[in-house]
């Protein structure tokens, strides 16, 4: 069950209680569910009954184990548990694999709107830098939204912004206007000194990973490929997934989303007599420790929620620090993918392998709306 439909899951069971009639309240149109905060369990958490309590005139805990009894009885929900002040906690059943299934199908549209909604945005920057750069990149991820988006500048871009840092204006100054815009894209201006020498990669990421109201900061520490610097570790991240497939491919054995942990399954046809079988044991490699992956598929799931949440508010620094968080998730997992010594391809590799694609997916779509690009090798 993908966030999305897990979503439609929360509301139908508020749609059942107000049928039974133990919830007088309009039902939402929309709920979000996020990965639990601190003190929550399960694999998604939703604050609902809080949102619906005073508007059903009751304690938000009475309100939230309504809700729990009729989504514990829903298709694909393991358990339920209410937890602080009415948060609604829930556990899946095969989550992993329908979500891992889910950003394989979709690839780097994964978190993307199905259809365009019919929003119709204008989006207007001053003549800077930073600003149509940040113009640029809402606008990207709006349309991933569904929305349609009008950008314009009140000057001409200049020939570096276009040519160098990959901005596309649609319109510039007001001839096309026939009453004038309002500036609605200001984040705090920067020089455009040094800006590029850095190149477009590191050029848009020094302008869009500081919140709108942070001054950037340009320096060639953008460019420097060590763990201090949060792109590289970002398109790391994407260069290793990318790797860990072609060589997937040359050990045999591809993506499939299952169960990450060993089963002692491997992928043989061979008969292992007793001489061979004691032999295989003296020379056995210890099994691999596969670290948690709960946080990277609790990440992994909570993006298309960033996204909806970037596209809203006009800021994509949440997106490109939400890139980070799932490389940092993802980069220890990446050394346990493949088999290692002796070890041969097995279910729980093809898993691994899965689960690597699925975040290198999410790291690919995410750069490509900031406009940045997302190396195959690093």
């Amino acid at each position: 069950m993908t966030p999305v439909e897990l979503s439609r899951t929360v509301l139908r069971a508020v749609r059942r209680a107000v049928d039974d009639g133990v919830l007088d309240v309009v039902v939402p149109g929309r709920t979000d569910v996020m990965p639990p905060g601190p003190g929550g369990c399960g694999d998604y958490a939703t604050n609902v009954a809080l949102q619906l309590a005073r508007p059903a005139g009751q304690p938000p805990l009475r309100v939230a184990e309504i809700l729990r009894q009729r989504l514990a009885q829903s298709d694909g929900i393991g358990d339920v548990v209410v937890t602080g002040p009415g948060f609604l906690n829930i556990s899946l059943r095969g989550s992993g694999d329908d979500l891992v299934r889910e950003i394989l199908r979709l690839g780097r549209r994964y978190g993307h709107a199905d259809r365009p909604t019919g929003q119709l945005v204008q989006l207007h920057a001053p003549h800077e830098v930073r600003a149509v750069v940040v113009m640029d990149a809402v606008a990207r991820i709006l349309r991933s939204q569904g929305a349609l988006v009008r950008t314009s500048c009140v000057a001409r871009p200049e020939p570096a912004w276009t040519d160098v840092l990959g901005v596309e204006v649609d319109a510039y100054g007001t001839s096309e206007a026939p009453d004038p815009l309002d500036v609605n894209v200001r984040p705090v201006p920067v020089g455009p000194a040094g800006l590029t020498r850095l190149g477009r990669d590191a050029a848009r990421w020094a302008l869009l990973h500081p919140a709108p109201h942070d001054r950037p900061r340009i320096s060639d520490d953008h460019l420097v490929q060590r763990e201090s610097n949060p792109l590289f570790r970002v398109r790391y991240a994407h260069a290793r997934t990318r790797a860990l497939t072609r060589n997937a491919a040359d050990l045999g054995f591809h993506a499939e989303p299952g169960d990450v942990h060993p089963r002692g399954d491997t992928d043989t046809d061979t008969d292992i007599g007793s001489d061979t079988e004691t032999a295989a044991r003296e020379t056995s490699v210890p099994e691999t420790v596969v670290p948690d992956v709960t946080l990277l598929r609790n990440v992994l799931a909570d993006h298309p929620r960033v996204l909806r949440a970037a596209a809203a508010h006009h800021a994509p620094d949440r997106l490109a620090r939400h890139l980070v968080i799932v490389a940092d998730a993802v980069l220890p997992f990446l050394a346990v993918v493949l088999p290692r010594g002796a070890e041969k391809p097995s279910a729980a590799h093809r898993a691994r392998l899965a689960l690597a694609e699925a975040a290198g997916a999410v790291l690919a779509g995410g750069l490509s709306l900031l406009g940045i690009d997302a190396p195959e090798h690093l």
